[in-house]
Protein backbone atom coordinates (compact mmCIF):
# COMPACT_ATOMS: atom_id res chain seq x y z
CA UNK A 1 0.00 0.00 0.00
CA UNK A 2 2.84 1.93 0.61
CA UNK A 3 4.48 1.59 -2.50
CA UNK A 4 1.15 2.34 -4.57
CA UNK A 5 0.66 5.80 -3.02
CA UNK A 6 4.71 6.59 -3.32
CA UNK A 7 4.04 5.85 -7.33
CA UNK A 8 0.80 7.86 -6.82
CA UNK A 9 2.01 10.97 -5.69
CA UNK A 10 5.38 10.41 -8.18
CA UNK A 11 2.49 10.46 -11.17
CA UNK A 12 0.67 13.36 -9.55
CA UNK A 13 3.71 15.27 -9.27
CA UNK A 14 4.81 14.49 -13.34
CA UNK A 15 1.53 15.49 -14.58
CA UNK A 16 1.53 18.83 -12.94
CA UNK A 17 5.17 19.40 -13.78
CA UNK A 18 4.14 18.99 -17.56
CA UNK A 19 1.24 21.03 -17.17
CA UNK A 20 3.45 23.88 -15.67
CA UNK A 21 6.35 23.60 -18.95
CA UNK A 22 2.94 23.66 -21.76
CA UNK A 23 1.55 26.72 -20.12
CA UNK A 24 4.53 28.34 -20.02
CA UNK A 25 5.35 27.39 -24.09
CA UNK A 26 1.69 28.77 -24.69
CA UNK A 27 2.21 31.72 -23.15
CA UNK A 28 5.86 32.68 -24.54
CA UNK A 29 4.19 32.33 -28.18
CA UNK A 30 1.72 34.48 -27.57
CA UNK A 31 3.48 37.01 -26.59
CA UNK A 32 5.98 36.80 -29.72
CA UNK A 33 3.19 37.18 -32.17
CA UNK A 34 1.49 40.20 -30.30
CA UNK A 35 4.93 42.05 -30.71
CA UNK A 36 5.27 41.13 -34.13
CA UNK A 37 2.22 41.92 -35.23
CA UNK A 38 1.08 45.93 -35.96
CA UNK A 39 -2.31 45.96 -34.87
CA UNK A 40 -5.21 48.67 -36.63
CA UNK A 41 -4.07 51.40 -33.80
CA UNK A 42 -1.00 51.42 -34.62
CA UNK A 43 -1.07 51.87 -38.61
CA UNK A 44 -2.53 55.55 -38.31
CA UNK A 45 0.27 56.79 -36.02
CA UNK A 46 2.87 55.29 -38.34
CA UNK A 47 1.74 56.90 -41.41
CA UNK A 48 1.50 60.24 -39.68
CA UNK A 49 5.16 60.21 -38.92
CA UNK A 50 6.01 60.14 -42.23
CA UNK A 51 6.44 64.03 -43.79
CA UNK A 52 3.89 65.02 -45.65
CA UNK A 53 4.23 65.86 -49.86
CA UNK A 54 5.16 69.58 -50.26
CA UNK A 55 6.77 70.69 -46.84
CA UNK A 56 10.05 72.15 -46.15
CA UNK A 57 13.08 69.91 -46.70
CA UNK A 58 11.15 66.86 -48.95
CA UNK A 59 12.50 69.02 -51.79
CA UNK A 60 8.97 68.94 -53.46
CA UNK A 61 7.95 71.88 -56.38
CA UNK A 62 6.64 75.68 -54.59
CA UNK A 63 3.86 77.02 -55.98
CA UNK A 64 3.88 78.64 -59.17
CA UNK A 65 2.57 81.30 -58.44
CA UNK A 66 5.22 81.93 -55.58
CA UNK A 67 8.09 81.21 -57.60
CA UNK A 68 6.75 84.71 -60.35
CA UNK A 69 6.06 87.21 -57.47
CA UNK A 70 9.92 86.55 -55.87
CA UNK A 71 11.32 86.56 -59.68
CA UNK A 72 9.64 89.77 -60.61
CA UNK A 73 10.48 91.03 -64.19
CA UNK A 74 13.75 92.93 -65.26
CA UNK A 75 13.42 96.77 -65.91
CA UNK A 76 15.91 99.60 -66.51
CA UNK A 77 17.10 97.97 -69.93
CA UNK A 78 20.22 100.01 -70.77
CA UNK A 79 19.27 102.65 -73.62
CA UNK A 80 15.46 102.33 -73.05
CA UNK A 81 13.40 104.37 -70.86
CA UNK A 82 10.99 102.67 -68.71
CA UNK A 83 8.39 102.14 -71.17
CA UNK A 84 10.57 100.41 -73.47
CA UNK A 85 10.99 102.97 -76.16
CA UNK A 86 14.52 104.06 -77.71
CA UNK A 87 15.37 107.64 -76.99
CA UNK A 88 15.29 109.61 -79.61
CA UNK A 89 16.84 112.77 -78.39
CA UNK A 90 20.11 110.86 -79.25
CA UNK A 91 19.47 110.47 -82.84
CA UNK A 92 20.57 113.17 -84.92
CA UNK A 93 18.46 115.22 -87.08
CA UNK A 94 18.16 114.45 -90.82
CA UNK A 95 19.55 116.83 -92.75
CA UNK A 96 19.09 117.88 -96.57
CA UNK A 97 21.89 115.57 -97.94
CA UNK A 98 19.80 112.51 -95.45
CA UNK A 99 16.74 112.30 -97.43
CA UNK A 100 15.64 112.35 -101.33
CA UNK A 101 12.23 114.73 -101.58
CA UNK A 102 9.97 114.13 -104.05
CA UNK A 103 6.61 115.19 -104.56
CA UNK A 104 2.94 113.70 -105.90
CA UNK A 105 -0.16 115.98 -106.71
CA UNK A 106 -3.27 114.80 -105.12
CA UNK A 107 -6.48 113.14 -107.59
CA UNK A 108 -8.45 116.15 -107.08
CA UNK A 109 -8.88 119.08 -110.50
CA UNK A 110 -7.91 121.69 -110.18
CA UNK A 111 -5.08 120.75 -108.10
CA UNK A 112 -5.19 122.21 -104.45
CA UNK A 113 -2.85 119.89 -103.11
CA UNK A 114 0.19 118.00 -103.00
CA UNK A 115 2.10 115.52 -100.83
CA UNK A 116 5.73 115.73 -100.14
CA UNK A 117 7.68 112.17 -99.19
CA UNK A 118 11.01 112.30 -98.13
CA UNK A 119 13.06 109.07 -97.81
CA UNK A 120 15.59 108.64 -95.78
CA UNK A 121 18.82 107.37 -98.20
CA UNK A 122 21.87 108.34 -95.16
CA UNK A 123 22.40 104.58 -94.27
CA UNK A 124 21.57 105.25 -90.59
CA UNK A 125 18.69 106.48 -88.62
CA UNK A 126 17.52 110.21 -88.16
CA UNK A 127 15.13 112.48 -86.90
CA UNK A 128 12.51 114.30 -89.61
CA UNK A 129 11.83 117.59 -87.51
CA UNK A 130 8.54 120.13 -87.37
CA UNK A 131 7.64 120.52 -91.57
CA UNK A 132 9.36 120.84 -94.67
CA UNK A 133 10.51 124.59 -95.18
CA UNK A 134 9.02 125.55 -98.40
CA UNK A 135 10.03 128.36 -101.22
CA UNK A 136 7.64 128.11 -104.20
CA UNK A 137 10.37 130.69 -106.08
CA UNK A 138 13.31 132.24 -104.86
CA UNK A 139 14.96 131.10 -101.98
CA UNK A 140 16.06 134.41 -100.69
CA UNK A 141 12.76 136.14 -101.53
CA UNK A 142 9.86 133.31 -101.37
CA UNK A 143 7.33 133.76 -98.96
CA UNK A 144 6.94 131.16 -95.85
CA UNK A 145 4.50 128.54 -95.94
CA UNK A 146 3.13 128.37 -92.74
CA UNK A 147 2.19 124.70 -90.54
CA UNK A 148 -1.05 123.45 -89.68
CA UNK A 149 -0.55 123.13 -86.21
CA UNK A 150 -3.24 120.02 -85.97
CA UNK A 151 -1.14 117.93 -88.18
CA UNK A 152 2.07 118.57 -85.53
CA UNK A 153 2.15 114.42 -84.60
CA UNK A 154 2.77 113.72 -80.78
CA UNK A 155 5.84 111.45 -81.02
CA UNK A 156 9.04 112.59 -82.98
CA UNK A 157 9.58 111.09 -86.30
CA UNK A 158 12.59 108.72 -86.24
CA UNK A 159 13.30 107.29 -89.92
CA UNK A 160 15.51 104.52 -90.48
CA UNK A 161 17.62 104.04 -93.04
CA UNK A 162 14.98 103.49 -96.40
CA UNK A 163 11.68 104.46 -94.90
CA UNK A 164 9.65 107.92 -95.77
CA UNK A 165 7.69 110.38 -93.96
CA UNK A 166 5.07 112.22 -95.66
CA UNK A 167 3.77 115.85 -95.33
CA UNK A 168 0.18 117.41 -96.80
CA UNK A 169 1.27 121.14 -98.69
CA UNK A 170 -2.15 122.80 -100.07
CA UNK A 171 -0.52 124.75 -102.79
CA UNK A 172 -4.13 126.63 -103.59
CA UNK A 173 -7.75 127.11 -103.14
CA UNK A 174 -8.98 125.96 -106.66
CA UNK A 175 -10.96 129.10 -108.00
CA UNK A 176 -9.92 130.70 -111.28
CA UNK A 177 -9.35 134.01 -109.71
CA UNK A 178 -6.51 133.58 -107.73
CA UNK A 179 -3.07 135.27 -107.82
CA UNK A 180 -1.31 131.73 -108.91
CA UNK A 181 2.08 131.24 -110.35
CA UNK A 182 3.48 128.57 -112.27
CA UNK A 183 6.42 126.69 -111.05
CA UNK A 184 8.11 123.76 -112.49
CA UNK A 185 10.83 123.74 -109.88
CA UNK A 186 10.50 124.91 -105.79
CA UNK A 187 12.92 124.30 -102.73
CA UNK A 188 12.33 122.27 -99.88
CA UNK A 189 14.61 122.68 -96.65
CA UNK A 190 14.98 120.83 -93.34
CA UNK A 191 14.86 122.05 -90.05
CA UNK A 192 17.76 121.10 -87.62
CA UNK A 193 17.78 121.33 -83.63
CA UNK A 194 18.41 125.21 -83.26
CA UNK A 195 15.96 126.28 -86.33
CA UNK A 196 16.56 126.20 -90.51
CA UNK A 197 19.20 123.78 -91.48
CA UNK A 198 21.75 124.99 -93.60
CA UNK A 199 21.29 123.74 -97.60
CA UNK A 200 18.03 122.84 -99.45
CA UNK A 201 16.30 119.95 -101.63
CA UNK A 202 15.30 121.27 -105.27
CA UNK A 203 11.85 119.05 -105.98
CA UNK A 204 10.93 119.04 -109.86
CA UNK A 205 7.16 119.78 -110.47
CA UNK A 206 5.39 117.33 -112.64
CA UNK A 207 5.20 117.52 -116.55
CA UNK A 208 3.77 121.33 -117.30
CA UNK A 209 4.72 122.95 -114.06
CA UNK A 210 2.47 123.66 -110.80
CA UNK A 211 0.07 126.08 -109.95
CA UNK A 212 0.31 127.62 -106.98
CA UNK A 213 -1.09 130.65 -105.05
CA UNK A 214 1.87 131.65 -102.15
CA UNK A 215 -1.20 133.51 -100.28
CA UNK A 216 -3.11 130.61 -99.93
CA UNK A 217 -0.52 127.84 -99.49
CA UNK A 218 -0.41 125.97 -96.02
CA UNK A 219 1.78 123.04 -94.87
CA UNK A 220 1.31 119.75 -92.73
CA UNK A 221 4.20 118.44 -90.27
CA UNK A 222 6.24 115.49 -91.31
CA UNK A 223 4.32 112.13 -89.75
CA UNK A 224 4.61 108.53 -90.62
CA UNK A 225 1.61 108.22 -93.01
CA UNK A 226 -0.73 110.73 -93.60
CA UNK A 227 -4.06 110.86 -91.24
CA UNK A 228 -7.45 111.77 -91.84
CA UNK A 229 -8.77 114.66 -90.18
CA UNK A 230 -5.74 116.11 -89.10
CA UNK A 231 -4.01 116.29 -92.39
CA UNK A 232 -6.72 117.50 -93.96
CA UNK A 233 -6.96 121.22 -94.30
Amino acid sequence: MRIHRKNTIAAAVVVAALSLGLTACGGNDTDAKAAGTPNASQTPSDTASKPAAGTAGTGATADPAASKSKTGSTSGTGGKNSTGSTDTSKVPACGYKDVKITMAKADETPTEHIVLTALNTSGRSCRLLQYPLIAFGDIQTAKDIPAVAKSKPATPIVLKSGEPAYANVRVGLGGVHENNKVVTTFNVNLFAANGPAEGSRVVTAPSGGLSVDESAAKTGYWTYELRNGADEF
